[in-house]
């Protein structure tokens, strides 16, 4: 029976991309019922929203979506579609695997690691108050009250709220996701020796559920010294589970140690639905050109297909994806020694180069 996902290609680069693995995907032998759905600036201009709730209403009845990247204006007080789609459908978990492969450009090798991303509060939860408002006036007279401490009026202050619910669930998730994917170990990651309250609930709660794992190893790292041992020996490290901001800051760190964004997949995850997309954004000023590497898009493909239970078509989709990667030939402009190369091809040769892989595997 084919799967039913619903295909957002999105804006700028995102419908050349998304065209290159919709086809690498089919490519895979496995069948799809595709519901295309489209959000982004036209839908903004056209319908007043980035995304509409058709496309919420699909992924309802699918379950599972494969969305290119979506342009968030700059200024205009529109909330992006990643957090809209993370609030909506309830997507806590934001999942970024970092993996060399042979050919990329990187300082590292062997670099394999999980990170798993609370995606719901923290600091990017959104609760701010702005400078003069009246309610920063009030929350000012209450921190004095309380604590003792006077901040400056002319301030603004972002909450940051950690809970107990949901630390346990992304802790769990992260432990479940390495018991299912055969992997060693799990790292919390805090910054408890400061924020003893909030990071020291989230440590603890990780803690907590680490004892219901024994099969597991687990450890914990202070933020600023995961990012000193990931660039000094990143090998170490196999899944990590963090709080919001924290997890957006490492993943971006971890995609450095690969070869960068290219090549960098992404999944937001929760209970009922998953959302798949890579990492990076969507490029206008590239957009038509056929010009930028689609294979973290791809790569997001193989998360979806692994998520689908298709084990062994994610597999193949990956080692074809690789052996384009080690051989250099077909690969865009940022995969190539210099960006000037004349033999980088474009987004769609890729996809041909992919394809051809995967026929003879």
């Amino acid at each position: 029976m084919p799967h039913a996902v619903t295909l957002i290609p999105g804006d700028g680069t995102g419908p050349e991309i998304t065209t290159a693995t919709r086809r690498v995907l089919e490519a895979t032998g496995v069948e799809f019922r595709w519901e295309v759905c489209q959000a982004g600036m036209e839908t903004l201009e056209k319908q007043g929203t980035i995304l509409p709730e058709d496309v919420i209403e699909s992924i309802k009845r699918t379950k599972v979506a494969l969305k290119g990247p979506i342009t968030t204006p700059v200024g205009k007080g529109v909330r992006s579609a990643n957090v809209t789609l993370r609030k909506k459908l309830d997507l806590y978990a934001n999942v970024r695997p970092a993996k060399t492969y042979p050919g990329l450009r990187s300082r590292y090798e062997h670099v394999d690691l999980i990170i798993v991303r609370e995606n719901t509060e923290d600091l990017y939860a959104g609760i701010e108050f702005q400078r003069g408002s009246s309610e920063l006036t009030e929350l000012i007279e209450l921190v004095e009250r309380t604590t003792g401490t006077r901040l400056d009026p002319e301030s603004a202050i972002s909450l940051k709220y950690i809970s107990v619910a949901a630390s346990r669930r992304i802790v769990r998730f992260a432990f479940n996701y390495a018991r299912e994917h055969g992997r060693r170990k799990v790292t919390a990651i805090h910054k408890a020796n400061i924020m003893k309250f909030s990071d020291g609930l989230f440590l603890a709660t990780a803690q907590e559920v680490a004892r219901e794992y024994p099969d597991i190893q687990f450890e914990d790292r202070i933020v600023d010294n995961i990012c000193m041992q990931l660039v000094q020996k990143p090998e170490q490290y196999d899944v990590l589970v963090l709080p919001n901001l924290y997890g957006d800051i490492v993943s971006d760190l971890s995609a450095g140690l690969i070869g960068g964004l290219g090549v960098a997949p992404g999944a937001n995850i929760g209970n009922h639905y998953a959302v798949f997309e890579p990492v990076h954004g969507s490029a206008p000023k590239y957009a038509g050109q056929n010009k930028v590497n689609p294979m973290a898009m791809m790569f997001s493909g193989v998360l979806m297909l692994r998520h689908l239970g298709e084990k062994e078509a994610a597999n193949r989709l990956e080692r074809a994806i690789a052996q384009v990667i080690a051989e250099g030939k077909n690969v865009t402009y940022d995969l190539k020694p210099r960006p000037d190369d004349p033999t980088a091809v474009g987004t769609s040769q890729v996809a041909d180069a992919v394809i051809e892989k995967l026929q003879r595997l």
